[in-house]
Order: C-alpha cells, then sequence, then structure tokens
C-alpha cells in the first residue's frame, strides 16, 4: 500500500512545488494552468496523460477551452502520498 506524505515532507511542499496549493478540506494539490487556445490546453494535456501513465498515477481534472485544472491526490493512499509529489514536478518540468 502505498504511505501518504510525512509531516517533514509535508513541510516543505512550498519549496518543492511552489506553484501547487493545498485544497480546502481534502488532503490533496490543485493547480490551474491557462494556455493560448483549446488546442495549446489539449496538447498539455496529453503530455501530462503520458507522464501519469508511465508513473501509473492518474490526475483528477478539468478543461475549458485554454484552461486546465489538476487536482493530485492517491486514492490508495487516502491522501497526498510520493507519487503525487513526482508526478507535479513531472508537470512542472513540461512547462520549462
Amino acid at each position: 500500500m502505498v504511505a501518504t506524505l510525512d509531516q517533514t515532507t509535508r513541510a516543505e511542499l512550498p519549496a518543492l512545488l511552489p506553484a501547487w496549493q493545498p485544497v480546502p478540506g481534502r488532503d490533496a494539490l490543485h493547480r490551474a494552468f491557462r494556455f493560448k487556445d483549446f488546442s495549446a490546453a489539449w496538447g498539455f494535456m496529453a503530455r501530462v496523460a503520458l507522464l501519469a501513465e508511465a508513473q501509473d498515477h492518474h490526475p483528477e481534472w478539468r478543461n475549458v477551452y485554454n484552461q486546465v485544472e489538476i487536482t493530485l491526490s492517491t486514492h490508495d493512499a487516502g491522501g497526498l502520498s510520493a507519487r503525487d509529489i513526482r508526478l507535479a514536478q513531472a508537470i512542472d518540468l513540461l512547462l520549462g
């Protein structure tokens, strides 16, 4: 079973993932993205999907035109895990 993050790692989250915000009422992280148009947003989602599939860890997400919202939480762990940090960091790297 996947373990949730320990307190030390949780305290480091703002430095590790400065663009990601905690989700009120959930043990999860959220980030919103805005792109030039729908095609750019869809392309980003396709790249994230490939990353997620390779990591066997899949985000919750929402897309409306040029906006993409991603929420990360490990359902098997019941909250944030190292899987979420790895995927968030990989997503951030996609953006440069």
